[in-house]
């Protein structure tokens, strides 16, 4: 019998992360009481710390269910969460610990969660633990922590360590992060993709540019990225357009100087095809270190899945699919390994294919057979 789900995962309402992609098709065999983000970091006296924590203020306020774009799927309850956020302070875990427990409590009777599953993508819930009820405690892995920006890694290893050591199960979004944990309640779950979204053929998107060929980006411009090699790449290039679609949380100054460099901003997740599909090359551009070394970006599966040719710098979790994308190595110019993808379109059906089988459904029905034996 299918349990239901108590699931600590980013704000529901932001771009969807795999524990999105994994609850919305769970969602079809039980109910799912998902709840907004808890911090992974101290804040700070920063524009974009005070507009999150107003944001956090305002939902924690308003006593209806949060207030999202679209509407949301059956069998979903969200809860905005009454907690602080203060990784590595003892007292604040016992106040979220209790303030947590009587908001979430009365829902999860309300809603007849009958011995829930607790899963968690944080380890910032550690202070729910044993308070809702559960049946089983399931820690979803999708980043290291311990190298992932924007985190105070030390106070969210040590909670991290203590969640390892209780959970029931262990999900690892790759090897590399599944290797730091018991082998014998681990198990990886590689991304899936939205497979049908990005390989159905959408019109273009209207604010591409045209009439140069164009090397495209979307996701988070963030400190992983190689700006100085994009940089290079755009100056080498001055006959192709670069265009980045998502926010800027880097400095991107160099590129941004650049005629023939273009930032669209944010766009909705079901939007993104209509780019992927229409420019030349898709760009994987990342720096080399542990975070990246980690990762398994969902934004690779759906590069393939939109067929478009793809340059990437190495790291492990594109090594499967290293003969369906020129690799950009160490020492060679991004521009050469741009310039050699736009040769490669007759292998577009190939990198369709090989993720044919990689859909969040089917990655949602290995977890489903994973959770129901808890």
């Amino acid at each position: 019998m299918p349990h239901d789900l108590v699931m600590f995962g980013e704000d529901w309402d932001g771009h969807p992360s795999s524990t999105q992609h994994l609850a919305r098709n769970l969602l079809a065999s039980r109910k799912i009481l998902w709840v907004n983000s808890l911090g992974l970091r101290r804040p700070r006296f920063t524009q974009h710390d005070f507009i999150r924590a107003s944001q956090k203020i305002a939902a924690l306020l308003r006593k209806s269910a949060p207030k999202v774009q679209a509407p949301l799927p059956e069998n979903l309850t969200l809860v905005s969460p009454r907690a602080l956020c203060w990784p590595g302070s003892r007292i604040v875990q016992l106040i979220n610990g209790q303030s947590l427990s009587r908001q979430i409590e009365p829902i999860r009777s309300a809603k007849n969660f009958s011995k829930p599953i607790l899963w968690t993508s944080l380890p910032t819930a550690v202070p729910v633990i044993g308070k809702l009820n559960e049946r089983a405690l399931v820690y979803y892995c999708g980043d290291d922590f311990g190298a992932l920006a924007g985190v105070d890694h030390g106070p969210v290893l040590k909670l991290e360590q203590h969640l390892a050591a209780k959970a029931d199960l262990i999900l690892a979004a790759s090897p590399q992060i599944a290797a730091r944990f018991s082998d014998k309640k681990t198990r990886v779950i590689a991304h899936g993709a939205d497979v049908d979204l990005f390989a159905a053929p959408v019109p273009r998107a209207p604010d591409l540019p045209k009439g140069k060929p164009i090397a495209g980006f979307y996701g988070s411009l963030s400190d992983w990225i190689d700006v100085e090699r994009l940089t290079q790449a755009a100056k080498d290039l001055p006959d192709w357009d670069f265009v980045f679609v998502g926010p800027v949380h880097t400095n991107a100054a160099s590129l941004s100087a650049l005629p023939n460099v273009h930032f669209l901003g944010a766009r909705s997740h079901h939007l993104l095809p209509g780019y992927a599909q229409h420019w030349n090359v898709s760009m994987l551009p990342f720096r080399d270190n542990d975070q990246i070394r980690a990762c398994n970006p969902l934004k690779l599966r759906e590069y393939l899945a939109a067929g478009t040719p793809i340059v990437s710098t190495p790291f492990p979790a594109m090594q499967p699919f290293a003969a369906l994308i020129s690799v950009a190595r160490d020492g060679q110019p991004l521009s050469e390994a741009l310039r050699i993808a736009t040769l490669d379109t007759a292998r577009n059906p190939m990198r369709q294919a090989s993720v044919q089988g990689a859909t969040w459904a089917a990655r949602a029905r290995e977890v489903a057979g994973l959770l129901d034996q808890l």
